[in-house]
């Protein structure tokens, strides 16, 4: 089994962002996270069998403002896991993708957002999320939405346009926003 669960945040406005800072999440997120599951798939397709759970985010589904080269690489990274299953699928390698949302972790206070209010507001307990990934790893699922109120916004996101969906996260993520 291989958890793949290297992740990056970078908040603020992406125009006053260092390059340095947003390729590092690109690093980090996509191309750690790539090179680490073909190395070990190479290996599982060796013996016939094995299981990747690989960490995407709901944050992937929605147009993050004030986070947008994080919630591209989390895009990304849900729909590499899906197309990586299917031509896997005969292989004995099964790979689910984790999509959690806000958890409570370091992540925002590395991520420069604590004063947003998704920085500030209670957060899913990390061993619920790695619960859910564990379960549908082992269930062989395609791809699981960690929580009821992440696969309530999961389903908004075929629901609502994108500028809307833009929209509410700029409330969210917007620096200053947990005092308003």
């Amino acid at each position: 089994m291989l958890f793949a669960n290297a992740g990056r945040g970078l908040g603020r406005d992406f125009l006053h962002q260092a390059f340095g800072e947003w390729q590092r999440v690109i690093d980090t997120n996509i191309t750690g996270t790539l090179r680490l599951v073909q190395v070990i798939a190479q290996q599982m397709s060796a013996r016939g069998k094995g299981k990747i759970l690989i960490t995407g985010s709901i944050a992937g589904l929605i147009p993050g403002t004030y986070q947008a080269v994080y919630s591209g690489t989390k895009a990304f990274l849900d729909s590499f896991s899906v197309a990586l299953r299917h031509e896997l699928k005969d292989s004995g390698i099964s790979i689910t993708c984790l999509m959690p949302g806000a958890t409570e972790t370091e992540f925002f206070r590395r991520a420069d957002m604590l004063d947003t209010k998704v920085g500030s507001m209670k957060k899913q307990a990390p061993a619920e999320v790695a619960q859910s990934g564990y379960s549908a790893l082992i269930d062989g699922d395609e791809k699981v939405v960690a929580g009821w109120k992440n696969k309530i916004q999961a389903f908004m996101t075929n629901v609502l346009p994108d500028s809307a969906l833009a929209e509410m996260h700029t409330k969210q993520a917007s620096p200053g926003s947990a005092n308003h």
